[in-house]
């Protein structure tokens, strides 16, 4: 049998023997050497000719089998299986020699060069272009490359630089609200190079994706670049009007980038200010993500319609367009939420989202507000409810606003008791004290409030409110008393020892928690608190204040003011609705009757051995409560005439 198997292998092996014919037939055309291996001696390439596959050459081993008299067809099976596992090809295409014989070849080959004289027509209008002039067109594109490159970055600095000056020009003459300082303007030189860059490499990116995946175009990318990522940081760290100008800035100089393209400038523009315009109210981080996708829709809505305009017709790029136009609506918000923290870190900004994590109740400040001077906590939370309201009736940051109003007095944590919020029917301490060192104590909250804002890291906005939510009001009932105890002929009081150090508030959030705040404490003088006395108090309570000229210096309007008290009214006239006496058994309103007199009697035997004074208190307090009927005197607690 083996010998048989040799008989009929030994023809077929005189054949040139490939694994792929076809493709040895392409490079035949093409023309090949034969060598021998090992010897390397060079064979003639008739034998070529007669090369054949695997295939082949098991079916001529089939036909001699059928020769072969007396044979089985089980035999046959058996000698074609022996065949088919020692049949080998024995031609093979030596790759490592086929690249050295290319190189050698290219080596030989002469440059091919012309002479192209100055002023020499290469192509004239309406000529045929021949493969020669190509060659000419592309060598003088090329040995002018580098020089023009240089000259474009030269022109686009310059361009861009004239722009960005120009209109920081006009908007610091012209737009009341652009006032940055040196630390927005580096925050803005950042952002805007970073955006720069980040169009630049994505250019690049998309046209190398592009060329990988051939079957999208290299454009379709350029819609997926986040361009309102830059106008949306701005809205949310500074304000609108900044930002506009940056979306507008930043759109031109992409148009430039895109080879002067007014539509690609259109683009950016529109989605960079749909873009801010969604974050201006960053009240929850969804937000941001909502703020993407209608982005990412305006995108689409535009590309739809330049993609007509231009007089394309519906096509299926068009599709991928869209698709990559709503996904860079969603990069920009992904991209805004995961730089927000990273820029509040490095510039100290306090952004919405930094004030949605300050408004927790269970930070460490507040938390130790809470522990250790209770009625302050409470007042705090009256008043940021008060200023939110506010906020919102005349466009203010209502969030800024409420977090700024819960922030506000933590500097009485510490010395709690010398508040009378946080006595607790205490003695008052400043009873034993100088009307000068109450006066110091008092206004020393606001020192240590700008301390501990500063420890907790709160941000220069809150630091400001609480710096200046008491402005420069006199603390009237300690100065009034300073002036009843000095000697009239000897020794005068001055009133500048008795007012709070100031600035006056800069804001109309800073305003509206020092408005806030004198009103939440005049309200808890009211005995009978009907809605026409909450009006009458807080209409007098913010005249007092702005005829003090507390309010000189923010933006608040007459007009402000009155919604600012319409407000107010209404808060407080929730605040103090009425409630249904629900009568008791008679037999434990008895009870309870018997047990307040008694508890009545021994709480008076107890303080009149503890505080002979008592009836001059009572005096005193019954005074108080009498003079919000609408006396000046009703804000002498408050330190405000």
């Amino acid at each position: 049998m083996t010998v048989l198997t040799v008989d009929l292998m030994t023809p077929i092996f005189t054949h040139p023997i490939v694994s792929d014919l076809p493709a040895f037939q392409d490079d035949l055309h093409q023309g090949v050497s034969l060598r021998e291996r090992g010897s390397g001696k060079e064979l003639s390439t008739s034998l070529l000719e007669e090369t054949i596959d695997l295939s082949e050459a098991l079916r001529r081993a089939a036909e001699e089998l059928d020769l072969i008299p007396g044979i089985t067809s089980l035999q046959k099976q058996i000698l074609l299986k022996l065949v088919q596992q020692q049949l080998r090809p024995n031609l093979f295409l030596n790759q490592d020699e086929t690249e050295r014989l290319k190189g050698l070849a290219r080596e030989q080959v002469a440059p091919v060069l012309f002479q192209v004289k100055k002023g020499e027509m290469v192509v004239r209008e309406g000529e045929r272009v021949s493969a020669d002039q190509i060659i000419k067109l592309r060598a003088i594109r090329d040995s002018g490359r580098d020089n023009r490159t240089l000259q474009t970055a030269v022109g686009l600095l310059i361009s861009i630089l004239t722009l960005l000056y120009v209109t920081y020009l006009f908007a610091g003459r012209n737009i009341k609200k652009f006032n940055p300082d040196s630390r927005d303007i580096l925050f803005l030189s950042i952002v805007f190079f970073a955006m720069f860059l980040l169009a630049k490499v994505s250019i690049v990116v998309s046209a190398g994706v592009g060329n990988t995946f051939t079957l999208i175009d290299p454009s379709v990318y350029f819609y997926a670049i986040p361009f309102a990522l830059g106008a949306m940081l701005v809205r949310i760290v500074l304000n609108a009007e900044t930002a506009y100008l940056f979306a507008f800035c930043f759109a031109v100089m992409v148009g430039l980038l895109f080879g002067n393209s007014l539509l690609m400038a259109l683009y950016v523009l529109v989605g960079s200010l749909v873009g801010a315009h969604g974050v201006g109210k960053c009240q929850t981080r969804t937000t941001l993500y909502r703020a993407g996708a209608w982005v990412g829709v305006t995108n689409m809505a535009l590309l739809l319609g330049l993609h007509f305009l231009a007089g394309h017709d519906f096509e299926m790029a068009l599709l991928w367009k869209l698709t990559s136009a709503f996904v860079g609506g969603l990069f920009s918000a992904v991209f805004v939420n995961g730089t927000i923290p990273l820029i509040e870190l490095l510039f100290k900004y306090t952004t919405d989202i930094k004030l949605l994590e300050l408004a927790n109740m269970n930070s460490p400040v507040l938390r130790q507000l809470m522990i250790e001077a209770p009625g302050t906590y409470h007042h705090s939370i009256l008043v940021g409810n008060l200023a939110e309201a506010a906020a919102e009736s005349i466009g203010a940051n209502p969030l800024l606003t409420r977090v700024a109003a819960y922030y506000h007095d933590i500097g009485k944590i510490k010395k709690p008791l010398y508040f009378i919020e946080n006595s607790g029917g205490q003695r008052n301490k400043h009873d034993k004290l100088a009307p000068s060192m109450s006066a110091l104590i008092l206004t020393s909250h606001v020192k240590d409030g700008i301390e501990l804002a500063r420890e907790h890291k709160l941000g220069a906005e809150l630091i400001d409110i609480i710096q200046q939510h008491h402005g420069t009001t006199l603390i009237k009932f300690f100065y009034d008393r300073a002036k009843s105890q000095a000697d009239p002929g000897v020794q005068q009081v001055d009133e500048r020892d008795y007012r709070y150090p100031g600035p006056k508030p800069q804001t109309r959030e800073a305003a509206l928690i020092m408005l806030a705040d004198a009103i939440e404490a005049a309200s808890r003088t009211l005995t009978d608190p009907t809605p026409a006395r909450i009006q009458g108090m807080v209409q007098k309570l913010i005249n007092n204040i702005f005829i003090d000229g507390q309010l000189n210096e923010c933006e608040l309007t007459l007009k402000d003011m009155n919604l600012i008290a319409k407000s107010f009214n209404r808060v407080l006239s929730s605040s103090f609705h009425q409630r249904v006496d629900y009568p008791e058994p008679v037999h434990i309103v008895r009870e309870k009757n018997e047990t307040d007199s008694k508890s009545a009697a021994s709480e008076r035997t107890r303080s009149k051995s503890a505080n002979p004074d008592r009836k001059q208190s009572e005096e005193a307090a019954n005074t108080e409560a009498a003079t919000a009927e609408g006396s000046a005197e009703d804000l002498k607690r408050l330190g405000i005439s």
